[in-house]
């Protein structure tokens, strides 16, 4: 009984000091908590969605879901052959093209009415605070900061390790021009000693004005935040950008809610949405969309295109590392008849192009 408290006790205290390592962020405090205390979205201690969110669907358990995740084996859940991808040089984009770039995953490059954005990018090879520890997928990684232009708006949808990634951020730091999250966010980035003129925190429903006839919104999603054991304690969000030509839905990640339908009829519909379809399961389908729900949001929104995303660099989930392409694809044939904008990884997405065809890659990949 010694052994085991002793053995315990030092597991508490190497866990309590390896916790206060940089790349684990810091819990908001200040003036950036005495702001998100004033949020509508804060209740009972924490944020909330707008409707009731199981972290675990009902008949599932969390222990279930972590003795599968650590000792069950699941079927091709890695590719083995190289995913493939294109290296464009995103220095040499005239910066009047408005275009789009994805990195795999939930990472992206947008160039939009001269302005440049770059939305949840990891580009350490790893979707983990601890190292080696969830690799990407062979051939995802042709990207790093050094390739990235200077960032007119980096935009973070929430603080989980696959979406702010402490390494790529800090050497990203000297391009970066604004930093755009969700109330509370901002207190990782101050924590990380960036410029806090540069860091503009914001509740759902909220605005950026970016130039004349250009503006960033914030808008809800239906999801959960944190880096550490606390939970909720900073704002996830999705974002709208909004030109007099292109209307475009930023999704983040989010589980299937009304917010869609409202968010498509307080914008009239959208250009392209990108919404997540991947590393979803039954057991967290509250929290990450299943393909099918991601085609039903799509519809929500109003959109005229779809590009699914939260998929082929991470495993984060029990299904073929394919299975979300393939089964939306799939089902979108079937039902919805969406123009699906599946690039490759570095492939350009033209913006203005409505008509752009993208091959199912995936296919040619075991």
């Amino acid at each position: 009984m010694i052994v085991f408290f002793s053995i315990t006790l030092l597991l508490i205290i190497v866990t309590f000091f390896y916790m206060r390592q940089p790349q684990f962020g810091k819990a908001p405090g200040g003036k950036r908590l005495e702001q998100l205390l004033k949020s509508p979205h804060y209740k009972d201690g924490k944020f909330q969605n707008i409707h009731f969110t199981p972290t675990i669907t009902e008949g599932y358990s969390m222990t279930g879901v972590l003795y599968d995740f650590i000792f069950r084996k699941f079927p091709r859940t890695r590719p083995t052959d190289n995913i493939p991808s294109v290296k464009t040089d995103l220095k040499k984009l005239p910066v009047a093209e408005n275009v789009l770039v994805w990195f795999g995953h939930s990472s992206y490059f947008i160039q939009l009415n001269g302005k440049r954005f770059l939305i949840d990018p990891v580009f350490s090879g790893n979707a983990s605070p601890i190292s080696n520890s969830n690799k990407s997928f062979k051939g995802t990684d042709i990207y790093s900061a050094d390739d990235m232009p200077g960032i007119d708006f980096l935009l973070i949808t929430h603080d989980h390790y696959d979406h702010l990634d402490y390494p790529t951020i800090m050497k990203l730091k000297p391009k970066i021009l604004q930093i755009v999250c969700g109330l509370g966010v901002g207190e990782h980035f101050e924590y990380w000693k960036f410029d806090n003129t540069k860091i503009i925190e914001k509740d759902w429903n909220e605005r950026v004005v970016i130039a004349d006839n250009f503006t960033l919104h914030t808008a809800p999603a239906r999801h959960f935040s944190g880096r550490s054991f606390t939970r909720n304690n900073t704002l996830w969000l999705s974002f709208v950008l909004q030109t007099p030509n292109l209307k475009l839905y930023l999704g983040g990640d989010s589980g299937y809610d009304t917010h869609f339908a409202e968010i498509g009829e307080k914008f009239g519909g959208f250009d392209l949405a990108l919404l997540d379809n991947g590393q979803y399961n039954l057991a967290w389908q509250a929290i990450h969309m299943l393909p099918d729900e991601g085609l039903k949001a799509a519809k929500d929104l109003r959109t005229k295109r779809l590009f699914p995303v939260h998929s082929s660099k991470f495993k984060l989930a029990y299904h073929p590392w394919d299975e979300p392409l393939k089964t939306i694809s799939e089902l979108n044939e079937k039902a919805y008849h969406l123009p699906l904008v599946t690039p490759k990884i570095g492939e350009v997405i033209y913006l203005n192009d409505s008509n752009q065809v993208f091959s199912q890659w995936w296919k040619e990949i075991r």
